[in-house]
């Protein structure tokens, strides 16, 4: 079984992080069901296992949390659906490479629902939009990250999807440590879709399901 859950309020890091390591140990145990669960943080940056102290920028005024996900600084925090992924693969498939490729399709499959053509970009991590016009500079934005890790065959860590969130407080980072000229972050209310968290919520719920399995709704762990 799939349990699903939903936190309507923001959720602290550091005890999310806690609870999702623990039930990743329970489910690699066999004592837990696997996860999904849907969460905000509050305004916040990450640095994952690569992260580059040079990619935290002098003017950067928000908390700093080490992560054990893989890639480089990002930015959590309000209007931003977090999800974390406690998913066994011996349920699935035993393949990490193919799996982070699934969760990719997810994400691109969740925008498709509100007409966003998400792309995945060889040596980028995470979900891009082209927002290139012809006869203009090239312009290319990230609307979603992907920052998985796997141990004893369970996911944890996850996804971010930009609804709304202040798009401001990515300046104090580089994130991913991508600084190339043309290449910025947006939002599904950026692009001019007024969606809701709901919305998003619901339009994952179903891709998920179609490419992963039938889920159970639980209430939020915290």
């Amino acid at each position: 079984m799939i349990e699903w859950a939903i936190s309507p309020k923001p959720v602290e890091y550091e005890p999310a992080v806690a609870f999702m390591e623990a039930r990743a140990a329970q489910i690699a145990d066999g004592s837990a069901n696997q996860m999904v669960w849907l969460l905000e943080h509050p305004a916040l940056y990450t640095a994952g296992t690569s992260a580059k102290p040079a990619d935290l920028l002098p003017h950067a005024s928000l908390p700093v949390h080490k992560s054990g996900r893989g890639g480089q600084y990002t930015y959590h925090g309000p209007g931003q659906r977090v999800v974390y992924l406690m998913l066994d693969l011996r349920h699935h498939r035993r393949d990490i490479r193919a799996f982070v490729q699934s969760v990719e399709q997810w994400v691109i499959d969740t925008l498709g629902d509100f007409a966003i053509k998400g792309e995945i970009r060889c040596g980028r991590v995470g979900v891009w939009v082209d927002r290139t016009y012809p006869g203009l500079a090239r312009r290319e934005d990230k609307i979603a990250a992907v920052g998985l890790r796997v141990k004893r065959w369970v996911s944890f860590h996850g996804i971010s999807v930009n609804v709304e969130p202040d798009l401001r407080h990515f300046d104090g980072i580089i994130p991913c440590g991508i600084a190339e000229e043309g290449l910025g972050v947006t939002s599904l209310v950026d692009l001019g879709h007024p969606v809701t968290m709901d919305n998003v919520d619901a339009a994952l719920k179903k891709q998920f399901e179609a490419r992963f399995g039938n889920v159970t709704t639980v209430s939020p762990p915290l």
